[in-house]
């Protein structure tokens, strides 16, 4: 692919999100290119997350610009949604044509809008390219082989990412590290995670309890894995008390089984979806953290604190080997809980997980187009 110099006038420039991790991903690189003056950052909300409580408190926490464009994907089936962003998001780009389309993370609508992009000959690129969970059985993966085979700048965020995408042949030359964009977001917010009051508002102390969050198919959508789930939750509330901020999934599945009810016990604390700094302050301040999700395996790591993840793998690895995190499944995870809880751990210094990636990839952008 060949990409011509454009010094006449700004770079126009889509960054794509559609849920709740996607935000915290565009942010950083949004406000490093509005401080550029040959850029011009358009923001894309797909709208997967639509409600205020997964998107909109985000923008504003975020310091996001209303969205250039809405294209009101809603919730759906995998080819519902992928379809219906490939199609409407090919539209806007007929009408609206940028220099550059960004994708991040590895949600429905990532390969989507690539290949709505590499289709019409966009130059397009990936931020947070390369990682692998090896497990084709998740859909994220899946997401995230499609697009890192279609984008023509593969921005990555560690040396596994690399080595990973050098195994599946992409030539060296579209694969550039650049480090973590999610640790960009938690450097940038923490003063103001730091002033939230949550912690007294639940009548918590600093270190005196852990925060666990669920949402994957995989644990939440089958009956009997959710109800093991639940019973591991009441024996692990009795150990310290948990705070459990609940994703609309999860609420829909524990109601839909019958299950909701028994978790409403003294020293659990359920909670809706918690904006970034309400979310973050209570991370920061946990003793451990248990989830499913990928980025808090990076927060966790970056602030040092012991994550138990119940997956039977990660696409991130360096949060094992560098990081805090530990792989756990239901039958090990009480154990493994009472070994968190009696280790002492530290905050990790993992490379270019400082604060500086959209830095760099807004230099990357320059050298590439300037």
């Amino acid at each position: 692919m060949t990409t011509q110099k454009r010094p006449e006038r700004r770079l126009t420039i889509d960054l794509v999100a559609a849920a709740r991790p996607n935000f915290m991903k565009i942010a950083p690189l949004w406000h490093a290119l509005k401080t550029r003056p040959w850029a011009r950052a358009r923001v894309v909300h797909t709208g997967q997350h639509y409600d205020y409580a997964m998107s909109q408190v985000f923008f504003e926490e975020l310091g996001l610009p209303a969205p250039f464009v809405n294209l009101g994907i809603g919730s759906g089936s995998h080819g519902q949604q992928t379809g219906r962003v490939l199609e409407a998001y090919e539209a806007h780009l007929v009408r609206e044509r940028p220099d550059l389309v960004v994708v991040v993370g590895d949600v429905n609508a990532t390969p989507a809008a690539a290949l709505a992009a590499v289709k019409l000959h966009i130059p397009t690129a990936h931020l947070e390219a390369g990682l692998r969970s090896f497990d084709r059985t998740m859909p994220e993966e899946i997401n995230r082989l499609v697009t890192d085979t279609v984008c023509d700048f593969l921005w990555t965020p560690s040396a596994d990412a690399d080595e990973n995408l050098a195994a599946e042949g992409i030539p060296k030359e579209r694969i550039h590290r650049v480090g973590n964009i999610m640790i960009d977001t938690l450097i940038m917010l923490m003063p103001r995670f730091k002033q939230e009051d949550i912690l007294q508002r639940l009548g918590l102390r600093e270190q005196g309890y852990g925060v666990l969050t669920l949402h994957r198919p995989s644990n939440v959508d089958s009956r009997e894995k959710l109800s093991v789930l639940c019973d591991l939750i009441l024996a692990a509330q009795k150990r310290l008390p948990l705070v459990f901020p609940l994703h609309p999934r999860t609420r829909a599945r524990l109601e839909e089984y019958g299950l909701l009810s028994r978790l409403e016990v003294p020293h659990l604390h359920i909670l809706p979806p918690q904006p970034y700094c309400a979310f973050m302050r209570l991370v920061s301040a946990a003793r451990v953290v248990v989830t499913d999700s990928g980025g808090l395996q990076e927060e966790t790591s970056y602030l040092g604190i012991p994550c138990l993840t119940l997956r039977n793998n990660t696409e991130r690895p360096i949060t094992l080997t560098l990081g805090t995190n530990r792989l756990v499944r239901p039958d090990t995870l009480l154990a493994e809980l009472d070994s968190a809880l009696a280790t002492p751990v530290r905050p990790k210094d993992i490379p270019l997980w400082d604060g500086q990636t959209a830095s760099r990839v807004a230099e990357h952008i320059q050298t590439i187009f300037c």
